[in-house]
């Protein structure tokens, strides 16, 4: 079940005006899962589905698991198998999920930010939004 935290919608709302970006979803880790606090231009299904990412599951959950951003150039044509379904029916193209990490290293949360314009991010790109994407209150 979605519940979200006003201080992450508010954020996120920030953070994807500031990459001139579409749309976005903050979820954070409890126990081992992810579970969506903030969601912007995300369709309603989508918001249902993705309400609850399993360990290890679609981009959120491999940039989870990796402690690395994990991108795609176009959610749409993507046949990595890393991009599920319901991440097709946001009208975007190019997507990153940023692993926000704790002071020790351990996984927080997981920022999903997405452009209607194909292409790819560079790792200097990645890593300036890696920080920002740190910041999550």
């Amino acid at each position: 079940m979605y519940e979200q935290n006003e201080a992450h919608q508010q954020w996120l709302e920030r953070f994807i005006a500031g990459l001139d970006a579409f749309a976005g979803t903050v979820h954070v880790q409890r126990g081992d899962d992810l579970y969506l606090t903030a969601a912007h231009n995300i369709p309603p299904n989508v918001v249902q589905i993705v309400a609850h990412v399993p360990h290890g599951k679609g981009m959120a959950g491999v940039a989870q698991v990796k402690k690395a951003p994990v991108q795609t150039c176009n959610l749409q044509t993507d046949a990595s198998g890393t991009i599920k379904p319901g991440a097709k029916a946001v009208d975007a193209q190019a997507a990153v999920a940023l692993p926000v990490l704790d002071a020790d290293g351990n996984v927080r949360a997981v920022v999903g930010v997405a452009w209607r314009r194909e292409g790819e991010i560079d790792a200097d790109q990645e890593q300036a939004m890696m920080k920002a994407a740190a910041q999550l209150p």
